[in-house]
């Protein structure tokens, strides 16, 4: 540790967000450029490079925290970069979308706060891009052996990066017109510019990776087909069975689902679309659904020039610590969160009906009520207990013009035909079954992602993609030297 004493001495200090007034009028992320580098190496000072690191359990990458926190405390950005990136990657990627698990472990979070290890993150990420330090590394030799790999997210992506640095021939399918999958079209711009996901496709290309896109695997390539043509199948499809709400008035005019929605405004920055046919703009908004998708719909919605913005948690309000006898650390707590779309909902009033920032906590969906021509125009919801029964006398009416459904997913969407063609088994979630090699019923098909995991972070996804990547290697050629941070029956730490 290059400052003993740092933990005790500096404060925590997070990269500071651009003023709410400013950030709405545009797309562009959040915080303010250039304001984190200046006090990042106090922060990673302190760290205080524990003899038993939980946050390495806590991150299923494994990432070696104290050791690119003492590299950046002590300005050796190449070192650190190499460090981040043998155990992640795609580092700008969590460093931008993960909630940071390995923080809420931080031996330094049982009585202080946690070390920004996100922020430090993301600094080595980008520092490694401008200094030159993220260069492609294609394979030595070829092995001639071909793996297909089925969708471009997180998962996609790792696992193509490591199998094609191995020296297998990695070809990636993409059902959209363009690579990334929920990155592209689900995570809004101001979460994370897109220039970051385009730099790293260019870098897996350079290396060797083949990618086609608007090819869905099961309807313009039977998955049969696709299977004869390559020594192994990795299917990364992700979640993307959305969870319905089935209440009266489900089938009004301008109740969508929130991955309706959120593409449509990002092809709007893509340019593909001038406004989106779902647009916010001068509509009565209400979000059904307490998450971080119902946030993007939030900050996304504000943006637009919505009237009025409203989210609904079923849950009851946390509160701001952490309940120790409930979720004891090093655990990942639940508690109150101000992400920056509730900031930007909380200063701009966007929801005058709700308890805190945007949000109603602890509010349940009855029905929806509509005009003569079938368009939402009401949302009727209830107040719920602890247990989610309804509480006496505490139903209201919110106007909505716009309601959107961010409620979660089951599993890997059918409609493609892909796990029928193939008979692939499904688990009673509606996830791909696999055995203790990522392997699923099929011979040569191997399942990862949210496909087979369930709807999970951004850094369980690249942590299933290099795993299954070193299970496909291992069945491809006898043996592995490509890590595996995790199995695929590993689970969060958790009381």
């Amino acid at each position: 540790m290059a400052d003993p004493k740092g933990f005790m001495t500096t404060p925590r200090q997070d990269w500071p967000r651009r003023p709410v007034e400013e950030r709405v009028r545009d797309w562009d992320e959040v915080y303010v450029p250039g304001a984190l580098l200046p006090i990042i190496d106090k922060q990673a000072d302190r760290c205080m490079d524990c003899g038993i690191p939980f946050c390495h359990d806590a991150c299923p990458l494994g990432n070696l925290i104290p050791e690119w926190n003492d590299l950046v405390a002590r300005d050796d950005w190449r070192v650190a970069a190499d460090r981040l990136h043998a155990t992640n990657n795609f580092p700008e990627f969590t460093g931008r979308l993960c909630p940071a698990p390995c923080e809420a472990g931080c031996v330094l979070a049982i009585n202080q706060p946690a070390v920004t290890i996100k922020n430090v993150e993301v600094s080595i990420a980008d520092r490694a891009w401008e200094l030159g330090f993220a260069p492609p590394s294609p394979p030595d030799r070829l092995s001639g052996r071909t793996v297909a790999v089925i969708g471009s997210g997180p998962t996609g992506l790792a696992a193509a990066q490591q199998l094609t640095r191995a020296g297998h021939t990695v070809v990636v399918y993409e059902k959209d017109d363009r690579l990334g999958g929920l990155m592209r079209y689900g995570i809004p711009e101001f979460k994370m510019e897109k220039h970051h996901l385009d730099r790293r496709i260019e870098q897996l290309r350079a290396e060797g990776t083949k990618f086609r896109t608007s090819t869905a695997i099961g309807r313009d390539i039977g998955a049969p087909e696709l299977r004869a043509r390559h020594d192994a199948v990795v299917i990364a499809t992700g979640a993307t069975a959305w969870r319905e709400l089935d209440v009266p008035g489900r089938e009004l005019t301008g109740v969508q689902q929130a991955m309706e929605y959120l593409p449509l405004a990002n092809r709007v920055r893509e340019g593909d679309l001038e406004v989106s046919p779902m647009s916010a703009a001068g509509k009565h908004v209400v979000i059904v659904g307490g998450g971080d998708t119902g946030a993007d719909c939030l900050g996304t919605a504000v943006r637009e020039g919505a009237a009025s913005v409203t989210q609904l948690d079923i849950y009851t309000q946390p509160g701001t610590e952490r309940d120790e006898d409930a979720e004891p650390w090093p655990t990942y707590p639940r508690v109150y969160r101000l992400s920056a779309a509730h900031e930007e909902a909380r200063d701009l009033r966007t929801a005058p009906a709700a308890t805190a920032d945007a949000r109603l906590f602890a509010a349940s969906t009855l029905r929806f009520t509509g005009d003569a021509d079938g368009h939402v125009r009401s949302l009727h919801l209830v107040e719920v207990d602890a247990r989610r029964r309804p509480v006496p006398d505490s139903g209201r009416r919110l106007p909505a013009d716009l309601v959107l459904l961010a409620l979660g997913f089951s599993g890997p969407d059918k409609e493609d035909g892909l796990v029928d063609q193939l008979g692939l088994e499904l688990d009673p979630r509606g996830t791909i079954t696999r055995d203790a090699d990522f392997a699923t019923n099929v011979p040569g098909v191997f399942a990862a992602g949210d496909a087979a995991r369930g709807q999970s972070l951004i850094v369980w996804a690249i942590a299933e993609g290099r795993a299954v990547a070193a299970a496909v290697d291992r069945h491809l050629t006898g043996s592995s030297r490509l890590p595996a941070p995790i199995g695929p029956y590993d689970r969060p730490m958790a009381v």
